[in-house]
């Protein structure tokens, strides 16, 4: 059973050192993409597409991405212009427009990919115990499960000064 408390001070300080080593790795990470020239929000998009391995709605990928479907608008029309995605019409429903992923947009994940994984587990293995590791995997699972929170409304209150 998972019985919530209000935050304390503790938690404020593991929230702020999380946020700022993720902020960090994240940016150490982008640093490392291929200089293909794909942003960000396409990558995500192509994420999605790439893991679902089904077409999918707008409204599907809007709902993960958590945007309003219009904001992907642009982004599905430049992808599909770049042909790493196709659009068919639903067989089962004509109104609804599906979206896959192509062959060419999953090579450009997987060589994106491929040298951020290579220099994770090189300087994990290069730096970390094994057990240092598999705590780390573990927190990638409790750092996913964060992630796929709803966000709530966040209370008014002063700011403690950490960035």
């Amino acid at each position: 059973m998972n019985q919530r408390q209000a935050p304390n001070e503790e938690d404020a300080k593991a929230a702020t050192k999380v946020r700022r080593s993720v902020t960090h790795l994240a940016r150490r990470l982008r640093g490392l993409r291929s200089d293909h020239g794909i942003s960000g929000s396409k990558l995500a998009i192509l994420g999605w597409l790439f893991r679902a391995d089904t077409p999918m709605t707008a409204t599907d990928l809007a709902r993960l991405e958590r945007l309003q479907p219009q904001s992907l608008t642009r982004i599905i029309a430049e992808l599909e212009e770049q042909r790493l995605i196709r659009r068919t019409p639903d067989e089962a429903d004509r109104r609804q427009i599906l979206i896959e992923i192509t062959q060419a947009g999953r090579d450009l994940l997987v060589v994106d990919a491929y040298r951020q994984n290579q220099w994770l587990m090189e300087t994990m293995a290069a730096t970390m115990t094994r057990a240092e590791r598999e705590i780390l995997s573990i927190a990638a699972d409790l750092l996913d499960k964060l992630a796929s929170e709803p966000v709530a409304p966040i209370q008014a209150s002063e700011p403690d000064g950490t960035s």
